[in-house]
């Protein structure tokens, strides 16, 4: 199974009031619902939320509905679920507020019902990448873009930073930050799916951080050397000028040890030049004393252009 259809999974099996199965119900029917002649069919590649469905309508309206089984069309080898409903229609159509673009408020009028409600919109049109084998993505399709501003106003109420994207006829409404996702899962109360969703982001944050500081720290070693390479050029430039000993003892012995040890950085050096002649350097000492070199063959260099 997919993380998307574990996800699902667990928020079916969660206990809901009435009133908030209702609400869950009232999505779910609107996004992959559709009614014509006051019949309402609603067709789902998802066997548990059709019987979720099915049950609900037979609990609360006391409702029968007819589900045919069919295999899926274009060589899609799932089974598609239509449970289709004839009859208190009228009912089920006003207390869902299904004759309306945009939900009636009494449908998510407080935390638990708007909750409710966006479990539906999740069970209906939602997806969520598995964060083990992909980026990190939640998305949610819908058909229309009133909508899908309201289902984006509904998901930052709880600062998911969600946004609207137009797919061809459709509309996309979707979360990209590993936080947010986290927090979504927690708000639709997938429990299990959360623990296995931040595991894996933490794991992934941390490497990712290892990775970067291995990144600097090779781009910091590659800095080390290059100067290292360049400070050993100025200084045989010295001395193929025959410049070399006008250069006082301090800066000679700093030359000595740069080529001596042409591999380490100036801390490091500084630090080496410090043990083995028992005279201390900082490395910003020995940068100073480099910095004389460099200003002498940077006046050979230009005599050299000229």
């Amino acid at each position: 199974m997919s993380f998307t259809a574990n996800v699902k999974t667990e928020v079916l099996g969660l206990s809901l009031s009435d009133l908030e199965s209702r609400a869950c119900l009232s999505a779910i029917i609107r996004n992959i619902g559709s009614v014509h002649n006051k019949v309402i069919k609603i067709a789902t590649e998802n066997s548990s939320l059709a019987k979720y469905i099915s049950n609900f309508l037979k609990e609360v309206y006391d409702v029968n509905p007819k589900i045919v089984v069919r295999k899926g069309y274009n060589f899609n080898k799932n089974y598609l679920y239509i449970i289709e409903i004839s009859y208190k229609t009228d009912l089920i159509i006003s207390d869902l507020s299904l004759d309306t673009n945009i939900p009636k408020e009494y449908l998510y009028d407080d935390n638990e019902l708007l909750r409710s409600y966006l479990c539906g919109v999740f069970l209906s049109c939602g997806s969520i990448n598995d964060p083990k084998k992909s980026r990190y993505h939640l998305e949610f399709l819908v058909d229309n873009k009133k909508y899908a501003y309201f289902i984006m106003e509904k998901l930052n109420s709880y600062r998911l930073n969600s946004k609207v994207l137009k797919r061809e006829t459709k509309y996309m409404i979707y979360v990209k930050e590993a936080e947010k996702i986290g927090d979504f899962l927690r708000l639709i109360g997938a429990s299990k799916a959360v623990m296995y969703y931040e595991d894996i982001r933490i794991y992934r944050d941390h490497v990712n951080m290892t990775n970067r500081l291995n990144n600097c720290e090779q781009a910091n070693v590659e800095k080390a050397i290059n100067a290292s390479f360049e400070q050993i050029r100025e200084i045989e430039l010295l001395k193929k000028h025959d410049v070399y000993d006008l250069l006082d003892d301090k800066v000679k012995q700093a030359a000595f040890y740069r080529i001596k040890y042409p591999d380490v950085s100036l801390t490091e050096l500084s630090e080496i030049i410090t043990i083995e002649t028992g005279n201390k350097i900082t490395k910003s000492g020995l940068h100073h004393r480099m910095r004389k070199i460099k200003e002498m063959a940077k006046k050979i260099e230009t005599k050299e252009r000229y």
